[in-house]
């Protein structure tokens, strides 16, 4: 029996950019582990006058592969003009990048990326990231056994496989997802060596104060930059992108648990601890219809076995004084004293050359890893006519 064709369209109607949204459920509807994306903020991120991503000058596309007039896979090409004259690059990011396992499909949406970013001279493929460098980027490459935590991703085994049969090369270093708990070996020398800091003096830690966001917002703001500015093809952040992440969790995070580091009256680390949303909006399958607010209502009640630690930062002249010693012990005796059960700290590339070293000291083990993409793009590949 002869297969029929592979079509790339462009999104353009309403029914087509909510085929677009609702198309992973038919790849993970009987995946246990898969935590559905929440439709509202995808429909927000994905919405030219919303998105933060067009707001600071980002263009993109949508597109849909159909086989026999069913939808068998998405792709979305985009270019961030901010990213690429900062890193004085050329780069087409692409993303919501979910096919059925077959690699015709998987080739007809890359070709459909490529063509795009051709058109506008752009020099190389990287992803998958949607839209965000933060939510649910790269693909699950091992700990594909359990579900995964705020603001990580799930993907079946044949994306990497497809991935890397087609050429696609490492971006950078693996992303990491480490865990730890009350009884993890290294927590009591943690705890000793903070103590001995405490005694020391000069260092104070503080929990936020939300009544004062725009201020909390500049001093996370501040921070970002130069904590992050060592690594691999880092780009600053824009102060908007910044706050809309931060927004979604004024109302809900334990204030006592997002901890500021101070010396001499200045702002030297950050460490946010958020509640595992994941654990009930993998009850709430996306709010995609109206019952399921009802759901996530009633699962938000419950305490999160896991908290949540995505980012410790710290500047580089500061890396040796014990502030990140003191963020972690003063983090985790506060979490536990909460309830929480163990905590997820994600995601970190191993090619950082700190925060491993620090994770491990304390016992912290990784049970996810997470791969960011890059492909060049030469005369030689195929690309969508």
């Amino acid at each position: 029996m002869k297969t029929q064709p592979i079509e790339i369209r462009p999104v353009r109607t309403a029914r087509e950019r909510r085929l677009f949204l609702t198309f992973p459920w038919k790849i993970y509807r009987d995946d246990p582990l898969w935590v559905p994306p929440l439709l509202p903020e995808r429909k927000r991120a994905l919405d030219p006058r919303r998105g933060v991503f067009f707001r600071r000058g980002g263009t993109a596309d949508c597109f849909i592969a159909w086989r026999g007039g069913k939808p068998v896979g998405t792709i979305c090409a985009a270019e961030d003009r901010f990213a690429n004259e900062r890193r004085h690059t050329r780069e087409c990011i692409f993303g919501f990048f979910e096919y059925i396992e077959d690699y015709a499909v998987f080739e007809a949406l890359v070709g459909q990326a490529i063509a795009w970013a051709r058109q506008r001279g752009l020099h190389a493929l990287r992803g998958p990231f949607n839209l965000d460098y933060e939510d649910s980027y790269g693909v699950l490459i091992e700990g594909r056994d359990r579900p995964p935590a705020l603001f990580c991703g799930h993907t079946p085994p044949y994306y990497r496989e497809f991935m890397e049969r087609y050429g696609f090369q490492p971006a950078r270093g693996d992303n990491l997802a480490y865990e730890i708990d009350a009884s993890a070996p290294g927590l009591k020398r943690l705890s000793a060596l903070a103590d001995r800091l405490r005694q020391r003096g000069g260092i104070t830690v503080r929990g936020a104060d939300l009544s004062h966001w725009d201020e909390e917002v500049d001093r996370v703001y501040r921070l970002i930059n130069v904590a992050l500015a060592h690594l691999p093809d880092h780009t600053d952040w824009h102060r908007e992108t910044l706050e809309a992440m931060l927004r979604p969790f004024r109302d809900i995070v334990d204030p006592e648990l997002i901890l500021f580091a101070e010396m001499n009256g200045e702002t030297v680390g950050w460490l946010p601890g958020i509640p595992n949303l994941n654990e009930a909006f993998i009850h709430a399958n996306g709010l995609r219809y109206p019952w399921h607010y009802v759901s996530l209502w009633w699962h938000m009640r419950r305490q999160p076995a896991c908290l949540a630690i995505k980012s410790v930062l710290v500047p580089p002249e500061y890396w040796g004084t014990g502030v990140a010693v003191l963020l972690f012990d003063e983090m985790l005796k506060r979490a536990v004293a909460r309830g929480y059960q163990w905590a997820d700290l994600s995601l970190t590339s191993d090619d950082n050359p700190n925060t491993p070293i620090l994770a491990e000291r304390m016992g912290a083990r990784v049970y996810k890893r997470y791969r960011v993409y890059r492909l060049d793009i030469g005369q030689d590949r195929p690309c969508a006519s």
